[in-house]
């Protein structure tokens, strides 16, 4: 019976690069051992002309192409979901349409399944050559961090890019959280996983949608979808602000006792509540974020608005 692999690919103003990605799956599609392949690109609200490319290549190639596209911008991890919610094959892959991702490491994931028996076989950057210094960093520190304070492990340096069987999908898709951090959630549901490294590639054209703070709000994301430690981090500041305060009540007090008069200092209290204030608002904003979260589940928007689906 002749499988079929089904490509989830989202797409933000990727006029240049849609073109040269089919054109290298194409490529790779005689080894994939006779398997079908259909691709879903999911339009991010693009603001450039990445829907009438994926109109005219929907109409060159309607058997293989379909497309999504969104009544606006609804971030990447929307664009998962609804890709894999789209997807009928018996393999799926997530993929960027930039060609980071080596389109010729499918033949060997798909190798991993059917041969050795994996249920998903992931891809893992060795390096970040090409990447602002900065960006590495703080990407580095990410993954030492949230390791440390998360239950779920997440492997620095693992890519969205992965292949799985049709059990795996289900079960990323059985949660239908409208927060998502796809890494989590791809590393939280478990199953038998292996990872092809690779050097890093630099894009094939056009320019990353990914700045910087977008990068980093995402992280933000990440450790308040996969942790608790920063509501326990915020309960410990808390309560050392607590202890604190009365060893310095009873250091007054002792100090008027004993040498009368009032208490000079003025400006070290001044000081000194300016920085328990801004250790209120610091957990306050902890707080905040979890408490957003929240509400945003509580309202139970949809995760994506399709405007257009083939």
């Amino acid at each position: 019976m002749t499988k079929k692999v089904s490509l989830v690919v989202p797409c933000f103003n990727e006029e240049k690069t849609i073109p040269l990605f089919y054109a290298a799956l194409q490529a790779v599609k005689p080894q994939l051992r006779g398997a079908e392949l259909e691709y879903w690109f999911i339009n991010d609200g693009s603001q450039d002309t990445t829907m009438a490319v994926l109109r005219d290549l929907q109409q060159k190639d309607p058997q293989q192409v379909h497309y999504i596209s969104f009544s606006r911008n609804f971030g990447k991890e929307a664009a998962l979901y609804a890709g894999l919610q789209a997807t009928t094959g018996d393999y799926v892959a997530v993929m960027d349409a930039d060609l980071q991702d080596p389109p010729e490491q499918l033949v060997d994931m798909l190798a991993g399944i059917e041969d050795e028996g994996y249920d998903v076989v992931g891809t893992r950057r060795i390096d970040r050559a090409g990447e602002p210094v900065i960006r590495s960093f703080f990407a580095n520190t990410f993954y030492r961090f949230i390791n440390k304070i998360s239950s779920t492990p997440i492997k620095n340096g693992v890519r969205d890019f992965r292949l799985m069987t049709r059990q795996v999908v289900d079960a990323v898709l059985s949660m239908s959280e409208y927060n998502r951090f796809s890494k989590g959630i791809l590393s939280w549901v478990g199953f038998n996983t292996k990872y092809l490294s690779y050097e890093n590639r630099d894009r094939v054209a056009g320019k990353t949608s990914w700045s910087f703070w977008k990068l980093v709000r995402y992280s933000i994301d990440g450790i308040v979808d996969f942790s608790d430690a920063p509501l326990v981090l915020a309960s410990f500041v808390g309560f050392a602000s607590f202890l604190v305060s009365l060893m310095g009540i009873a250091f007054v007090i002792v100090r008027k006792i004993i040498y009368g008069g009032s208490v000079t200092g003025w400006a070290s209290m001044v000081s000194v509540i300016l920085m328990v204030g801004g250790l209120q608002l610091l957990c306050l904003g902890i707080l905040g974020k979890y408490i957003g979260s929240i509400y945003l589940e509580a309202k139970k928007r949809p995760i994506y608005i399709i405007k257009e689906k083939k």
